[in-house]
């Protein structure tokens, strides 16, 4: 999404850095789980992305879902932001 969109699209519409832990149930072990970790930029809280691969993963992954957690984060944050000091030129 990063490349189609650019990343200042993403910081206007406030796109975060989103990391998904999902835990799911082995089809041929129910009793155990596994985990999987997604990432990718989404929109919280409603994190539209994220619930359209829970939907795939639903209909598509024989894995039943046990839980996700949630963690966020925005692409850009204040401290790593400033105006520069100087400006150099170079010929």
């Amino acid at each position: 999404m990063l490349i189609k969109h650019g990343l200042a699209s993403l910081v206007i519409r406030d796109y975060r850095l989103t990391t998904a832990e999902i835990l799911y149930h082995l089809p041929d072990y129910p009793r155990l789980l596994q985990t999987f970790v997604w990432q990718d930029y989404d929109v919280a809280p409603h994190f539209p992305v994220l619930r359209g691969f829970l939907e795939f993963w639903k209909r598509s992954i024989e894995g039943r879902l046990h839980s996700v957690r949630v963690a966020t984060a925005p692409i850009f944050s204040r401290r790593e932001t400033r105006f520069a000091a100087q400006e150099l030129t170079l010929h």
